[in-house]
């Protein structure tokens, strides 16, 4: 199991004496820097940082005695030296793969982040996390993990077993168990309970989700040793986990934007200590419009938390919460030289970027090459689906009313958040059919990997298209292909679609500009450029707001349908399940 850490062996330790002692040259020197001590919130002028391998080995102001023939010098020329930046909570197995990011976060400053793997685990399971593991090993920047928790609405999908989960806690790159949604943690502890209690006696965190908690509930669930939340959106929920010991890991990202809000909680005179940045995703048009870490930390800026401050909410912070700031999140002995150099504090802009030693980003222009990671047979291939769908898989039969029947529709109140409603839809010859006019459509979850073939078809309200279906294997939490639509024989095609192609987004239906983006990793992602993935999704999502589905992102309100964590009713092939109570219930009111 390879190390995402370079060994502090007896030489290595001797060399870092011997160069911090003025015996030995050093590797590289940065020279007349405005060093950015995080520990103190000093500003240290022509300060220089003296690098052994990945090591620093010093930090002072003179630095004649370090230098050798061979030493690489950097005239920092009075811009501002920082530690590399932490992504301290993100998800890299969805939508693009790591090697196409690496890139992007090089040149936003970041050096360190810490993703998610729950989503390739319903679909490949332990082999399909670990070589998401391998595809993220040996690229120019770190990357770190935490363990699938699996919190899901299907009970096929719930839960991660416990072989495998011990399997994952033992690895040194995996830091501790991933969210954990607390409503079903506090639903169901004998399904959730184990892992925490794994995850704990292995000596890792617990990594926290506790969205919409508060009270009791919310000291329920934090006394099961949950180390952190990304969840608050505003300063009173932020100050509130604060209060309680949690690391707080502000959002600034794909899906949601949260940081101006939290960054509120300055006025309250709080030690912001836990307070850390974090991006919880970026989608492939983020990574090119430049939303980076780096931006983040312009935002907080901009928010009125003071320069240095921020850059300790992207550094040390993150770095403390993770029990690794002996290793990571300040430039000092001992310490990786993950550095950053930038003109301007208070307009956070990397213009020099070195992770372990290694200069990535120089002059606005990348230094290293990612690795890009040759993905097995079975990674690729993770829709299992027994045979093709047919028009007839989608019918909604078997209703006796003559007339009408009271069902369970899926209502969507923004382009995430969706309620509970109980209508009453007309019924012929013992189906149910929907009213013309596209205020409804169907929607369906088939399962692709645990139990291929078996589906769900309900009712949704509000999603808009006016024809045709869309169906994507990228849905969140559980091992599904999501559909929408309004023709149950488009519904059928586009998840057909979606099997050929291993994965991806189809767009299928009569009178419709058919579209479709491959997603072959896992079903999950693509292992191509940014910039072409997010061409394809901006041409796909305009495709679907023609149609009538008017979100900002029409793709991820589709792929979020099956998600268990954002309020209320979700779907998945088992039935509905309102996250209120989380139990899973059919179509029919009262049936």
């Amino acid at each position: 199991m390879p190390s995402p850490f370079p060994a502090k062996d007896r030489r290595t330790l001797l060399g870092l004496m011997q160069t911090a002692l003025g015996r030995e040259p050093a590797d590289l020197v940065i020279e007349n820097a405005r060093l950015v001590n995080v520990f103190t919130g000093e500003i240290e002028p022509e300060s220089a940082v003296a690098v052994r391998g990945p090591w620093i080995a010093r930090v002072a102001r003179e630095t004649a005695d370090v230098i050798g023939p061979h030493t690489r010098r950097i005239d920092a020329a009075g811009r501002f030296l920082t530690p590399g930046l932490i992504d301290a909570h993100t998800h890299l197995a969805w939508i693009a793969c790591a090697s196409q990011i690496v890139p992007y976060a090089i040149a936003s400053g970041v050096t360190t982040m810490v993703t998610e793997t729950l989503e390739p685990y319903p679909v490949a399971g332990l082999p399909g996390v670990l070589e998401f593991l391998a595809s993220l090993a040996d690229q120019p920047i770190r990357f770190l993990a935490t363990a699938p928790a699996m919190v899901s609405i299907s009970t096929a999908a719930r839960g991660v077993a416990a072989a495998d989960l011990e399997a994952l806690v033992a690895r040194e790159e995996v830091l501790g168990l991933g969210e954990s949604y607390w409503q079903a943690v506090l639903q169901d502890p004998a399904v959730y309970l184990p892992a925490i209690e794994t995850a704990l006696a292995a000596g890792k965190l617990v990594e926290g989700h506790s969205a919409g908690a508060a009270g009791n509930k919310l000291a329920a669930y934090l006394a099961l040793g949950v180390s952190s939340c990304h969840e608050p959106i505003d300063a009173p929920q932020a100050l509130s986990r604060l209060r309680a010991g949690v690391h707080v890991l502000a959002r600034e990202g794909g899906i949601r934007r949260d940081l101006a809000a939290i960054a509120k909680i300055r006025q309250a005179g709080v030690d912001l200590r836990r307070l850390a940045l974090a991006s919880d995703g970026l989608s492939p048009r983020d990574w090119v419009a430049g939303r980076g870490l780096d931006a983040a930390l312009r935002c907080a800026i901009a928010s009125g938390i003071p320069p240095l401050e921020a850059v300790r909410m992207a550094t040390l912070h993150p770095a403390e919460h993770f029990r690794l700031d002996s290793l990571l999140g300040a430039v000092a002995p001992g310490r990786l030289a993950d550095l950053v150099l930038t003109a301007d504090l208070a307009d956070f802009r990397p213009e020099t970027v070195i992770c372990g030693g290694r200069i990535l980003f120089e002059a606005g222009r990348l230094a290293c090459s990612p690795r890009r990671h040759a993905f097995s047979w079975r990674s690729l291939n993770t829709v299992h689906l027994p045979r093709r769908l047919t028009a007839e898989d989608f019918r909604l039969q078997g209703f006796p009313e003559p007339i009408e029947a009271e069902v369970r529709v899926i209502e969507l109140v923004s382009d995430l958040v969706t309620a509970e409603r109980h209508l009453r839809l007309p019924v012929r010859e013992g189906e149910l059919r929907l009213p013309a006019g596209g205020e409804f459509q169907k929607v369906a979850a088939v399962d692709r990997a645990v139990r291929p073939g078996k589906l769900f078809t309900g009712v949704l309200r509000g999603f808009g298209l006016s024809r045709g279906a869309v169906a994507c294997s990228a849905a969140w939490d559980g091992p599904d292909i999501v559909v929408v639509g309004t023709e149950e024989e488009a519904m059928a095609a586009a998840v057909n679609r979606v099997a050929e192609l291993q994965g991806g987004a189809v767009l299928r239906g009569a009178g419709v500009q058919e579209r479709e983006i491959p997603l072959p990793v896992f079903g999950l992602a693509a292992d191509r450029p940014l910039a072409e993935l997010a061409a394809e999704f901006e041409t796909f999502n305009a495709a679907l707001r023609e149609l009538g589905a008017n979100f900002p992102d029409p793709l991820l309100t589709l792929v979020t349908l099956t998600g268990a964590a954002i309020p209320y009713l979700r779907i998945c092939e088992e039935g509905l399940v309102n996250l209120r109570d989380g139990r899973t219930v059919g179509l029919r009111v009262g049936g």
